[in-house]
């Protein structure tokens, strides 16, 4: 059975043109756009944008990944499809290889099964954020859990998860690091650098192995330095790397932003919120794997002052990047859907508004709140004005 939508459509030369979308199984079958819409009418009508894809969300609503149960997979999917996320990857962090193991167990299980993107956004695979990082450039994670990359410990992790894997965060200096790099490589999955002190030479090496990615950029690394300039200057340098950032005005200055965009481009980030439980609930006292984790105006931090994940969501980052950044919403939407859907190689179904993508939409209006989500055709947030 065929449905319509009928609006202002961010459409994939950057525009924003009224249109129809023809709807069936999930995908759209026809695209039927118009004129050029004005920005005062698309404004006071809202805007429908490709819905926002997230490569690192640990929680939210008061749920984590690591709470390994279809319960917490939902609460988390609805919480972030609220906000304009229709695809995310479960992420994990560094914990003990039991807990681990459940939480992969949790996700695959979840994933098979009919609620996957029913009550919000749909989780497309896992993101396995440790335990192979430095642990000085740790931070919220375990000390007692962080380990050398072990390739065996990766293999076993990759076959239990059945190709779900898709995104791995470690330490390229690390002592193992480049046999799992290559493990990684061979399957498909994508290397990412981060909570990393690696140095110019180390990324160097890190990329001719298959590294392509680089996880929050800034956050959690080896601070810029005139004679060893590190991971952060490399990566604002080589044309071929990635990198997200947690645009949430506390993980990062607004300067850093924009000197990122200034060396990266918008076709070279991505937007991430590395939330945690306590997104989208508020003030208080949570825990967030073993820590006690104190959230007060905005902040979530543990005992030391050490940020603990954000309480960002991926509508409030796009806004961000508009409002604050002076990014186009084209850009902007780059940022938050085409680009990680290229990066999770998602982009022949994923992260544009086309004849034959998944019928993931957004609506949001002129303020940039999401009034409506849309997964697979059917509306999981809000409904159509």
């Amino acid at each position: 059975m065929k449905s319509e939508v009928k609006g202002h459509f961010l459409t994939p030369d950057g525009q924003v043109k009224k249109g129809i979308l023809s709807i069936a199984e999930g995908k759209i079958v026809g695209c039927e756009f118009n004129i050029v819409s004005e920005q005062a009418e698309w404004e006071a009508e809202g805007v429908i944008v490709p819905g926002f894809i997230d490569v690192h969300v640990h929680g939210g609503g008061g749920a984590d990944v690591m709470d390994a149960t279809p319960e917490a997979l939902d609460q988390i999917s609805a919480t972030h499809g609220a906000k304009g996320t229709t695809a995310w990857l479960a992420t994990t962090v560094t914990q003990s290889t039991r807990n681990t193991d459940r939480a992969i167990d949790a996700v695959v299980e979840y994933m098979k099964s009919d609620r996957n993107g029913k009550s919000g956004a749909q989780v497309v695979g896992i993101h396995l954020e440790g335990p192979f990082l430095n642990p000085k450039l740790r931070g919220a994670h375990r000390e007692d859990f962080v380990r050398l990359p072990d390739k065996a410990q990766f293999i076993q992790w990759c076959e239990r998860a059945e190709g779900a894997i898709r995104m791995i965060t470690l330490a390229p200096e690390l002592e193992g690091a480049e046999e799992l790099i290559r493990e990684a490589v061979n399957r498909g999955i994508v290397v990412s650098a981060g909570h990393s002190d690696a140095t110019w030479a180390d990324m160097e090496t890190a990329t001719a192995r298959g590294v392509s990615h680089v996880t929050h950029l800034f956050n959690a690394m080896r601070p810029l330095h005139h004679r060893e300039p590190g991971l952060i200057a490399y990566t604002l340098q080589h044309p071929a790397l990635t990198a997200d950032l947690i645009v949430d005005g506390i993980h990062l200055h607004p300067g850093i932003v924009d000197l990122a965009l200034a060396n990266k481009g918008a076709d070279k980030l991505l937007l991430i919120t590395d939330a945690m439980r306590a997104a989208c609930i508020g003030d208080g006292e949570y825990g967030f794997d073993g820590f006690q984790v104190t959230v007060l105006n905005g902040e979530a931090r543990i005992h030391d002052g050490t940020l603990a994940g954000s309480l960002l969501t991926l509508d409030e980052a796009f806004r961000r990047m508009v409002d604050k950044h002076d990014v186009s919403m084209a850009d902007a939407s780059r940022m938050a859907s085409v680009n990680p859907a290229k990066l999770l190689r998602l982009d022949s179904i994923r992260g544009s508004i086309a004849e034959g993508m998944k019928a993931d939409l957004v609506q949001l209006q002129g303020n940039g709140s999401v009034r409506w989500t849309m997964v697979d055709g059917q509306y999981v947030y809000g409904q159509k004005a």
